[in-house]
């Protein structure tokens, strides 16, 4: 009699031809795919066509990128991974600063607001947990209503609704701050104000682009130069006005917590267009003028400064000021001293405002060179942590008395993509136009391989995005909308100072290290872009340290692009995982071969007093 034979015998025999088939075609395409590589033969556009035919399937669907204000979430990890889950803060740190907490800041000296600027904490005093987001949380409002409004529950600070009552900076309005466009300034509104400055200085027609707001409260005139298409830093100090700068960024503009102090802003020299201060307290006239001079190295040849309020037009106003004119005539008079010195030309005065204008070269202040100190130093870029100086920063060499020092910036949005003047001199070692092309058409392509796993990339639902590592800064000009703005990073271990040439093209940006917490609030970004951190940091300090001020800064339900090498990903990965994100790793867009991958992650939503797991 015949046996029955068992059916998985014969499903083993069936499938091994399947296997075999399977497995040689991998071998066939790993060694076509090493073919393309090597740039030998002439089956290379075959491999990286297949190439490009199975990048889709590195890419994972099930991420979700749309706000819920939930604790859904769905662990993506393999689970035999060992997993440190990473414990929530105390309520007490909801607004935690580390660089800038008022406690420590109290023991350091007054003199020269050295105790407003960056004292960061050592590392046995760093907190390894997750700062929470405050009870009510929501997703701010899209771009242009978060101008204007923002919920009380996410910076729930009442004080300077108070304090600038009749300044109208900030309305307390059921469930909402409202920001009427006013400041102490520009008590009629910021577009008014904008408009008489618009008289004198050209900020219509692109050629002001970049702009430096010092002392800005709560930035309304930064946001509302958006309309005209310049691009603000905005900083002010963590002070007695809490929350002035985490406003600013909850309303969609760019802002960090800085102060003009004893040590130089963290920007390159000739980067903005144009500098502001309107009623900033900062005391210009002080310290044979260090502020100004500081204010004269940022700002580009050609570039203009606003004063705004004391002490201009002080024979009308000191008694309103409540300050004594003789002191105010004095105040005034070292300003117009200094400005003469620095060779600045001025332009304009009316009413409390005067403009002053940085002459275009050096030609027309060979005599003044004579009179002031230049600065002699071998790495005038290195910024971070340094003294300002008694001394003024040389123009570069011009050949005649009309070319711009430095080179001429065509109109934004012109200048976007037009070569930098830095690499077209040769001024950056190591980077040539071509390179600069290059790099440019690689972002674009990066970018729209990000666009392909978050669909909502570029939809206005990330306003506050931060490049961690930003080059060329060809990221964030790939992005470049008015729906959002990049805050442009080059960490000061860098090999290459780029932060120039970002401004150059009508970017912002700042110098940070990314071993210490950086100048904002926590929740201020909704996005954050770092390609290869981990791997420039992999020597200098802890990865769970940066992820952790990752997450600090990032908004509950923000989305987070990390760009490495596979062994620091996953590494990235296993501590990640413990910090309440839900991560997928995909396959870089050119295929499984490149070693080289992208972690997307999202913050999951979640608020003090939440205990759910963070695995």
């Amino acid at each position: 009699m015949a046996t029955k034979g068992n059916p998985g015998d014969n499903k083993s025999k069936s499938s091994l031809p399947s296997l075999l088939i399977v497995a040689a075609l991998c071998c066939f395409f790993y060694v076509l795919g090493v073919w393309q590589r090597s740039g030998f033969g002439k089956g290379d556009s075959i491999a990286l066509e297949i190439t490009k035919k199975a990048e889709d399937c590195g890419i994972l669907p099930n991420l979700e990128y749309e706000t819920h204000h939930g604790n859904q979430s769905t662990s993506f990890d393999d689970p035999k991974q060992d997993v440190k889950e990473i414990e929530p803060c105390g309520e007490q740190y909801i607004d935690y600063t580390p660089c800038h907490d008022q406690m420590r800041a109290m023991t350091f000296p007054r003199e020269n607001m050295n105790y407003r600027e960056r004292h960061c904490p050592p590392d046995e005093e760093k907190l390894h947990c997750l700062i929470p987001a405050p009870k009510g949380y929501v997703t701010p409002f899209s771009w242009p209503k978060s101008r204007d409004y923002v919920p009380f529950a996410n910076a729930p600070h009442k004080s300077l609704t108070v304090e600038k009552a009749v300044q109208n900076w900030v309305q307390y309005e059921g469930n909402v701050f409202r920001f009427p466009g006013g400041g102490t300034q520009f008590p009629n509104g910021a577009d008014a104000y904008i408009d008489q400055l618009a008289s004198v200085i050209p900020i219509e027609n692109g050629t002001v682009r970049t702009a430096l707001d010092t002392g800005c409260g709560v930035a309304s005139w930064g946001a509302y130069l958006f309309k005209k298409n310049v691009l603000t830093m905005s900083f002010a100090p963590r002070d007695s006005h809490e929350a002035q700068v985490q406003f600013a960024l909850e309303r969609g503009v760019p802002a960090v917590i800085g102060v003009l102090g004893t040590i130089k802003l963290p920007y390159p020299s000739r980067a903005f267009d144009m500098a502001h201060c309107s009623r900033c307290l900062i005391p210009w006239g002080a310290n044979d003028g260090l502020y100004m001079t500081e204010v004269d190295r940022v700002l580009r040849p050609g570039g203009y400064w606003v004063l705004s309020g004391p002490p201009i037009n002080w024979r009308v106003n000191y008694q309103a000021w409540q300050r004594p004119k003789e002191e105010l005539e004095e105040e005034q008079r070292k300003i117009e001293e200094m400005a003469e010195l620095l060779c600045w030309e001025k332009k304009h005065e009316k009413g409390e405002i005067a403009i002053w204008r940085k002459r275009v070269n050096n030609e027309y202040c060979r005599e003044r060179d004579s009179r002031v100190t230049l600065c002699v130093s071998s790495n005038a870029a290195n910024v971070w942590y340094k003294k300002m100086e008694a001394c003024v920063t040389p123009y570069p060499e011009t050949t005649n008395s009309d070319e711009v020092a430095g080179g001429g910036l065509k109109p934004f949005p012109d200048r976007l993509n037009t070569v930098p003047p830095r690499i077209a001199s040769g001024s950056v070692p190591g980077l040539s136009v071509d390179s600069f092309k290059e790099d440019n058409k690689l972002w674009k392509k990066h970018v729209n391989s990000y666009k392909r796993v978050n669909k909502i990339l570029d939809s206005g639902r990330y306003r506050n995005i931060m490049d961690m590592n930003a080059g060329l800064g060809s990221f964030a000009a790939a992005l470049e909308s008015p729906k959002l703005w990049v805050m442009n990073v080059v960490p000061t271990i860098a090999e290459q100072d780029t932060l120039g040439v970002v401004y150059e093209r009508g970017l912002i940006g700042i110098y940070h290290d990314w071993c210490e917490a950086f100048s904002t609030y926590p929740r201020t970004y909704d996005l954050i872009h770092a390609n290869r951190v981990f791997s420039l940091y992999k020597d200098k300090c802890s990865a769970e340290d940066i992820l952790l001020e990752m997450d600090r800064i990032l908004r509950p339900e923000g989305a987070v692009i990390l760009r490495d090498h596979v062994d620091v990903l996953t590494q990235v990965k296993r501590i990640a995982t413990g910090m309440r994100w839900n991560i997928k790793m995909v396959d870089h867009e050119d295929g499984p071969l490149i070693p080289e991958k992208v972690l997307f992650a999202v913050r999951k939503y979640w608020v003090v007093g939440d205990n759910n797991s963070t695995v």
